[in-house]
């Protein structure tokens, strides 16, 4: 099967198929991005994709985000390392909301340096007691005549230790919830901040506990205004939570490219595996998920992009049904595989840990599907 023949479809432009293509010839050849060090493997592919030019896509001068470049990109990165797509995308989820927000001055700073891969960005959200329940968050920041003053800590913060800086989500307001909280940046080299708490995960990449007293970092450091920076995050999760599922396309297609080579040369009382029906009613269910995972991403990302409309409802169906087909699809892989499939290092072993993570990250499945239930209820309530 053509791994491209999707980007025929109506929600893209010709453009997208070449730019699938280009990052497919050169993604072939970043073997290195499966190294030990995850530290030194992520700066350099942070380096690569900025010197190819594939991070003007997820860190544009402004807010004018290509949802379905960006998708396609990680589905192509995914396909070929996990480390890439990672590297990838967090320079723009880390940058995204100075895209969105930053005054001139703060975009001239650091947009051209997260595009041309010389800096790393980060983004700090979730707390120790604050994961999918923003609100939550207790880490707060203080106006000090011309600077903000940050107290509180940060974990599971991806490009923690690595990072050149931090777009950091904090209290700036006695408002409970939502309300109140402000984006503010926060460089690496900020007097009171330190990342030197490093978290390691079953697919390894940089991670660490961030850690804040009486950090402070210039006034003009905050994004958008004050008490706002809730609805950025959720800007910002707008465009990048599509493509989560254009990641998990990447690792599905893969483990199903693997399983297919794999049911055709293993051989079995006499036959190959792709001769038993059983193996034949797993592949179908394979090659079917992700077709019907890739219509829900390339459904959300072309409404965004063309519609120019919210895609709350879209884009946390496409995130659900996509991540958890790729678990499922992965799953079937290795047992395909059976003992070599649980190897160390192994291609589909690899995947089996790197796509673990895509259900937790930018919303747990279980929050998708609250998203999404409360949009109907809303249409529901809308249309009695």
């Amino acid at each position: 099967m053509d791994r491209f023949a999707h980007c025929e479809w109506p929600f893209f432009e010709a453009r997208h198929g070449a730019l699938a293509r280009e990052a497919d010839a050169w993604a072939g050849g970043i073997g290195y991005a499966h190294g030990e060090d995850a530290d030194a493997v992520c700066r350099r592919l942070v380096g690569d994709l900025g010197r190819a030019g594939f991070l003007n896509h997820c860190a544009p001068g402004g807010a004018d985000f290509d949802v379905r470049s960006i998708a396609l990109l990680r589905e192509t990165f995914a396909y070929h390392a996990g480390l890439a797509d990672f590297a990838f995308v967090m320079q723009g989820l880390g940058s995204g909301p100075i895209a969105l927000e930053g005054s001139d001055a703060l975009r001239r700073k650091y947009l051209p340096r997260v595009a041309a891969g010389t800096a790393i960005a980060a983004l700090a959200l979730s707390e120790p007691d604050a994961g999918s329940d923003a609100g939550a968050l207790t880490t707060r920041a203080r106006r000090d005549g011309a600077h903000w003053v940050l107290d509180g800590a940060k974990t599971w913060i991806s490009n923690g230790g690595i990072a050149d800086f931090y777009v950091v989500f904090a209290r700036t307001g006695d408002v409970p919830g939502t309300r109140g909280i402000s984006a503010i940046v926060v460089d690496a080299d900020a007097p009171g901040f330190s990342a030197s708490e490093r978290i390691d995960i079953i697919a390894p990449h940089p991670m660490a506990t961030l850690r804040f007293e009486n950090c402070r970092v210039p006034a003009g450091n905050i994004l958008g205004k004050e008490g706002e920076g809730f609805k950025l995050a959720m800007r910002n999760l707008d465009v990048f939570r599509t493509t989560v599922a254009g990641a998990a396309l990447g690792f599905a297609r893969r483990a199903l490219d693997e399983a297919l080579g794999r049911a055709r040369e293993r051989r079995m009382f006499g036959h190959t595996l792709a001769d038993f029906q059983v193996t034949q009613a797993k592949l179908a269910d394979m090659a079917t998920g992700i077709e019907a995972g890739a219509l829900l991403t390339y459904r959300a990302a072309w409404a965004r992009d063309v519609q120019k409309r919210r895609v709350t409802s879209e884009a946390a169906m496409a995130k659900m049904h996509a991540t958890e087909t790729a678990q499922q699809v992965v799953d079937a892989a290795v047992q395909i595989f059976g003992g070599l499939g649980v190897k160390k290092d192994h291609p589909v072993e690899r995947l089996y840990r790197e796509v673990r993570a895509l259900r937790i990250y930018e919303g747990a499945t279980e929050v998708q599907k609250m998203i999404i239930a409360r949009e109907l209820l809303k249409g529901a309530h809308k249309g009695g």
